[in-house]
């Protein structure tokens, strides 16, 4: 099987996870992805194939060499973002790529103009939606290239790797993925997530990240006799927004630029809900950004009676950059594995999270490697063939330079 039949196999499944949700995984159609993998897994000959009551996948390729080699992981996460439909997607391959306007399906159009990241990627074959739901590349995409790289390694016994492992996780598009990994388990020096944009993004500094329940209680009264009684929590809601910087969003920063971003709303009159992120690079610029939220609630309850704005802040991840500043060869690997395959390498921060931030603060290093996929979370992604094969041979020179890592 190549690395297209076996993505195109994975865009079948309909893994969307939920936020809301008090389960793990988040729903339960990501088990029936979950049971696939592992009998993939099965099949293609790795040892210690497992999966847990959590639908968590762990295996092994064993080493092939007699040397001393450090036992290094790679990470996927099969569940797709809630921000998108993830069911029956309807996949589509542009062969050879011409730089021109691609028509998903009627009146759905992905153009150059647009997404200028298209013309990055003529002459490859793309493998695009239908323009109603996601594809699923982030990071279906990531768990074809490691399955293949494994395969690959698997039948190309000449080539020398140590003890390998991998894991594919639930729930990392709701901030869930690493809280039921067991590092232990894993058993690994360090590890890489293949979990990045497009060819040669290397990351390994990410947002701290946190998040904002916001709950505004009301009073209902009939809008004829509500003069002095009523106090809507509509209103209230709209208030809150509006206390925070507009220049400080998602749509309006960017590179180190943190921002507040409000993920939805419920409201009626007697209450009103709203959810946000926090994120900020620096971490004295983001315990500020979580005093700030704190701060608006309390000039609320001054102004409309304690008790009436409810403000719940949570940390979610920090950067990881703290924990691999001090081990850069795992860096330095990937640059050279990058440099050897013909990628060129793009280092920069993460505008969001990966599974590796939260396990590098379990202990387990885990920088973040591209997986080739575009436009994430929505129906114009897409991932490049070529893209993904550039991946599985970076995973593939990674473990031959760990091979010869004391030589």
């Amino acid at each position: 099987m190549n690395i297209e039949e076996r993505f195109l196999n994975y865009t079948k499944y309909d893994t969307q996870s939920a936020e809301d949700s008090q389960t793990v995984p988040s729903t339960s159609k990501q088990l029936a992805f979950a049971e696939y993998l592992k009998k993939e897994l099965e099949h293609e000959g790795l040892d210690d194939v497992e999966m847990d009551d959590k639908g968590y996948i762990y295996a092994t390729l064993k080493s092939n060499t007699k040397a001393e080699v450090p036992v290094i992981g790679f990470i996927a996460h099969y569940d797709t973002s809630p921000d998108c439909s993830g069911a029956d997607i309807k996949p589509q391959i542009v062969r050879q790529y011409d730089g021109s306007d691609i028509l998903l399906s009627e009146d759905i159009v992905s153009s150059p103009e647009k997404f200028p990241e298209l013309l990055q990627h003529v002459g490859e074959d793309l493998i695009v939606t239908d323009g109603t739901t996601l594809l699923g590349a982030d990071d279906k995409a990531g768990i074809a290239e490691i399955v293949q790289a494994m395969a690959w390694l698997k039948e190309h016994k000449d080539v020398k790797h140590g003890k390998i492992r991998i894991a594919f996780n639930p729930d990392e598009e709701i901030g869930m993925g690493a809280r039921h990994f067991d590092v232990e388990k894993f058993g690994c020096e360090w590890a890489y997530t293949m979990d990045g944009g497009d060819v040669g993004e290397l990351e390994f500094e990410n947002f701290n990240a946190a998040s904002a329940k916001i709950t505004i209680k009301g009073v209902s009264v009939h809008p004829g006799y509500a003069k002095g009684k009523m106090v809507n929590a509509n209103t209230l809601a709209t208030e809150f927004a509006g206390m925070l910087p507009a220049s400080e969003t998602p749509e309006t920063t960017e590179g180190y630029q943190g921002f507040y971003h409000l993920l939805n709303i419920t409201s009626n009159i007697e209450q009103a809900k709203l959810s946000y992120i926090i994120r900020d690079h620096d971490h004295g610029r983001f315990e500020d950004r979580k005093r700030f939220m704190q701060l608006a609630a309390e000039k609320m309850n001054e102004k409309y009676g304690a008790g009436t704005v409810e403000c719940v802040v949570s940390d979610q991840y920090y950067n990881m950059k703290e924990k691999i500043d001090p081990q850069m060869h795992i860096i330095d690997l990937v640059l050279k594995a990058m440099q050897e395959c013909g990628v060129a390498p793009k280092v920069k921060p993460i505008r969001g999270g990966t599974d590796g931030a939260q396990l590098s603060f379990k202990g387990l290093p885990c920088p973040n490697i591209f997986a080739g996929g575009v436009n994430f979370h929505g129906p114009y992604e897409f991932v490049s063939i070529q893209s993904m094969e550039k991946a599985m041979q970076v995973i593939i020179k990674i473990a031959e330079l760990v091979a010869s890592y004391n030589d």
